[in-house]
C-alpha cells in the first residue's frame, strides 16, 4: 500500500520511537529534546500512535504545543487492522508503517486536548484501585493463612492499606473541590441514584467523552453495549464486549444499588427479571440506563430529575 505524505505512524516504546515519515522510518530517543525536534515540521500531518500510557506522554505533549492533529488507538485494533492487510511479522518498524497505513485507511478524530486538572485526577484514581486491589489480595491471603505471624504482618499491613485508601479518598475529594468545572460535574453525577463518590470520580476520571457523545457510543465505550452475534440462520445471544472495564465495574456496582433505592430503576429490573432474564443481565441492562443517564445530564448541564 502506498502511504501519502501527511500520515506519520509511530511506534511507541520506554526508550524509543520509530517514526514512519513520508516513505522511510526513523528512529529517535524517547526524551522530550528529540520529540520536539521531530514535531516541528508535522503542522500539516495527521499522526497516528498506539496509546502506550506514560510512555507516550512526552510525544502528547510535544504534540499538542505544536498543534498537530494526532490520535491515539487501541492496540488491539492496531493488530487486528494489521492482520486484515496481511502484515502477520511484526518489528517496531513494520508497526509504525502499518500504524500510518492505518491513518490513511480508516477515518479518526482528532484527539481531545489533554486536561491537567482531570489528568491529576485520573492518576489519583489509578493509584486507589491499585491499592483497594492490594487489600483485596492481602485478605485472601489472610483468610488462607494458618501462621500466627504471618496473620499479624498481613493484618498490618491491610491496616495500612485501610489508611492509604482514606488517604488518597481525601486527596481525590481535594481534586474535585480545587476544579470548578469537575466539582460541578461531581455533584450533577452524584444527583443520580446508585452513583456514589467512588463511580462518580471513575466516570470523571476515566471517561471525559461523557457528556459529547451519543447514547449508543457511550453504552458501547462503557463496555455495556450487548452486540449481536449472527451468522447465516444462526441467531446467537447478544453480549456485551468490549468497553472500559474499570467503567463498566463502577456503574455495574451503581446499579445494584439504584435497582434497589430508584423506583424507576426498580422497575425496570424487576420487569426484566419477570421475564426470565438473569439478574446479572438485568443489572447490566440497569448499569447501561445509568450510563446513558449520565451522558444526558452532563450534556444538558442539569441534575437528575425523578420522573
Amino acid at each position: 500500500m502506498n502511504i501519502h505524505p501527511g500520515f506519520v505512524g509511530i511506534d511507541v516504546s520506554k526508550h524509543f520511537l520509530d517514526v514512519f515519515d513520508n516513505g522511510r522510518v526513523e528512529r529517535i530517543a524517547n526524551t522530550t529534546e528529540a520529540i520536539v525536534a521531530l514535531v516541528a515540521r508535522w503542522h500539516e500531518s495527521f499522526v497516528l500512535f498506539e496509546a502506550t500510557g506514560r510512555y507516550d506522554a512526552r510525544l502528547r505533549k510535544a504534540l499538542e504545543a505544536e498543534g498537530v492533529s494526532f490520535t491515539r488507538v487501541n492496540p488491539a485494533r492496531a493488530r487486528d487492522f494489521a492482520r486484515a492487510t496481511g502484515r502477520l511479522a511484526k518489528t517496531d518498524a513494520i508497526d509504525a508503517r502499518m500504524l500510518a497505513a492505518m491513518a490513511q485507511s480508516l477515518s479518526f478524530a482528532r484527539e481531545r486536548e489533554s486536561d491537567s486538572e482531570r489528568e491529576a485526577l485520573a492518576r489519583a484514581h489509578k493509584r486507589r484501585d491499585q491499592l483497594v486491589h492490594m487489600r483485596k489480595q492481602e485478605r485472601t491471603r489472610f483468610s488462607e493463612c494458618d501462621d500466627l505471624e504471618l496473620r499479624a504482618d498481613i493484618e498490618a499491613h491491610m491496616h495500612w492499606l485501610d489508611a492509604q485508601i482514606v488517604r488518597w479518598d481525601a486527596e481525590i475529594d481535594r481534586l474535585l473541590k480545587c476544579s470548578t468545572a469537575l466539582a460541578q460535574r461531581a455533584r450533577q453525577l452524584r444527583s443520580i441514584p446508585g452513583i456514589g463518590p467512588v463511580a462518580a470520580a471513575t466516570l470523571l476520571a476515566l471517561m471525559p467523552e461523557l457528556g459529547t457523545l451519543s447514547a449508543k457510543t457511550v453504552a458501547a465505550l462503557a463496555g455495556l453495549a450487548p452486540f449481536n452475534v449472527d451468522s447465516g440462520k444462526y441467531r446467537g445471544a447478544r453480549k456485551i464486549q468490549g468497553g472500559r472495564k474499570r467503567v463498566r465495574d463502577a456503574l455495574y456496582m451503581a446499579a445494584v444499588a439504584a435497582s434497589r433505592c430508584n423506583a424507576r430503576l426498580k422497575i425496570l429490573y424487576q420487569r426484566l427479571r419477570s421475564a426470565g432474564k438473569p439478574a446479572k443481565l438485568a443489572l447490566i441492562a440497569v448499569a447501561r440506563k445509568l450510563a446513558i443517564t449520565a451522558n444526558a445530564i452532563l450534556r444538558d448541564k442539569s441534575s437528575f430529575r425523578p420522573a
